[in-house]
């Protein structure tokens, strides 16, 4: 399987967009991962990457804003892989897998990316940290 660190495979899709790290963004950057995987003939994984967007991007409002900067969500589709990368400012801020009690609000955005996702991690950035994922593509 391919990683981040692994020789990039042949990308047939990509769309890299800069969103404000506000929660409105997060509705955005869904619709527009929707639209994008229908166009481009992927629309059997708009539920998985709309949730992973969707965990992603507000981990990285929440936990990585940086007041004037933006957050980057980069989406590439290969034969064989979708990667989806999420870029914010603060790199000190690790992301972790939090194993949520019953009374928690919140603290399960990573425990769905683990289960929905065939992998994912954290790179370091010369400022801030992508946290990314994959999901392997099948077709229907």
């Amino acid at each position: 399987m391919i990683s981040p660190h692994d020789p990039v495979e042949t990308v047939l899709y990509e769309d890299l967009l800069d969103y404000s790290p506000f929660p409105k963004s997060v509705r955005l950057a869904r619709y527009r991962m929707a639209r994008l995987l229908w166009e481009w003939g992927y629309g059997h994984l708009v539920d998985d990457v709309e949730l992973l967007v969707s965990e992603l991007l507000t981990n990285a409002i929440t936990h990585g804003r940086v007041p004037g900067r933006l957050v980057r969500v980069h989406l590439t589709v290969g034969k064989e892989v979708l990667r989806l990368s999420v870029s914010d400012a603060r790199g000190e801020v690790r992301p972790y897998v939090k194993e949520a009690t019953a009374d928690d609000c919140g603290g399960r955005g990573l425990v769905l990316v683990r289960e929905v996702a065939a992998r994912w991690g954290v790179r370091d950035r010369e400022i801030g940290k992508t946290v990314w994922c994959e999901v392997d593509v099948r077709r229907e």
